[in-house]
């Protein structure tokens, strides 16, 4: 656990204590620790607030738990994932050992191939803020025995938050930040996977995004209506009417993919997520004039390889030509600027090996 909390870093809760402080904290303060956890004492610090902007305009916001309660929450989900995996949903894909969302886009298509080219697309508005606890705990407690553990579990949901230096109490949510989370979501989304295989439907879900493939639009809407009925009943979550459709899943995009509208329908990468991906680009290269192209090209990079590295199981060659071209021409713009003057581009157009003649004329167009 030790080791999971420390790669994966994060930034330093309420008590500014960081991963790279943990070790020597923990030297000199586990035992207490220990005690606590034994006795069923141990109370959780607040989590700290930290609002991550969507590209929508909305915000994403994390609960930060300290590194300490960071490595505890690991210990119980390590301790516990293996207990709960097995009754888990063959067609839940996210948060779990060895299963990913190329896994479950990849069932999707089968789906739409077996002649299910409609999709109930549904969005669960502000999942994380709005976890009910007692029927989160109600879950928990037919899994674990151990009260002092449930005692534990429940502080953690409920420890407060701080937002901008004030203490915010919290009855419903958890965490979205939490190494204890991700698991905590599937637990309490297993009995909707369990209602929709009752039922016999086709579906994928990926923690809080769940996509069903029906044959018919009617079926589509006749579906989401009693799903989203159930969600509210049975487990008291809303359906964002405004973000859930019925729709032919090529018009939709399920984790960052699509689909082609072909008989035997092909992954593609969605629009949305190429738009997204430039505009990340734009962010680092539009308004840093002062870094050079090189230092520019480092800050890509990273960026760069993660993408291509999600999307690297379908078919990108066109798309990565593309945005090849496209983020050259960024490059070439930023360059430009930092050539402000007609005589320092053609000289710098020169030292890189262009004719005098060629050179001149790309320095006084404004394309280059």
């Amino acid at each position: 656990a030790y080791q999971r909390v420390v790669e994966n870093k994060g930034a330093a809760g309420v008590d500014n204590l960081s991963t790279l402080d943990l070790k020597p904290w923990l030297k000199q303060h586990w035992q207490g620790v220990k005690v606590s956890l034994t006795e069923g004492s141990y109370l959780p610090r607040a989590i700290r607030k930290v609002d991550i902007p969507k590209p929508n305009g909305d915000v994403r916001t994390l609960g930060v738990p300290t590194v300490v309660d960071r490595l505890i929450q690991q210990a119980i989900a390590q301790r516990l994932s293996p207990l709960v995996e097995p009754y888990f949903s063959h067609s839940s894909y996210g948060f779990r050992p060895n299963r990913n969302a190329w896994q479950a886009v990849q069932q999707a298509q089968q789906y739409i191939r077996s002649g299910k080219r409609w999709v109930v697309d549904m969005d669960l508005e502000k999942f994380f803020d709005r976890v009910d606890h007692d029927i989160l705990m109600s879950k928990l407690a037919n899994l674990i025995e151990d009260k002092r553990l449930l005692k534990l579990i429940r502080r953690f949901l409920e420890a407060d938050m701080m937002d901008n230096g004030e203490w915010v109490t919290r009855d419903r949510g958890m965490p979205q930040g939490g190494p204890l989370s991700p698991l905590l979501s599937n637990i309490l989304l297993d009995s909707l996977d369990n209602e929709l295989e009752r039922r016999g439907h086709s579906f994928c879900r990926y923690a809080d995004d769940c996509n069903i493939y029906v044959s018919s639009q009617k079926a589509g809407e006749s579906l989401l209506a009693d799903i989203t009925d159930f969600l509210s009943n049975e487990l008291k979550l809303q359906v964002n009417v405004n973000k859930s459709a019925v729709a032919r899943p090529w018009e939709r995009k399920f984790l960052g993919y699509s689909f082609t509208r072909h008989k035997e329908s092909r992954v593609k990468i969605a629009a949305q997520s190429v738009s997204r991906f430039k505009d990340k680009i734009r962010e680092l290269t539009t308004g840093h004039c002062s870094r050079s192209v090189s230092d520019t090209i480092n800050v890509l990079t990273p960026v760069l390889r993660g993408w291509i590295s999600y999307f690297r199981l379908t078919k990108v060659k066109g798309v990565l030509e593309e945005l090849d071209g496209w983020i050259r021409r960024k490059l070439r713009c930023l360059l430009w600027r930092q050539w402000k003057g007609v005589f320092t581009r053609a000289g710098n157009l020169m030292k890189a090996g262009l004719s005098e003649s060629r050179a001149w004329w790309s320095a006084t167009n404004q394309r280059g």
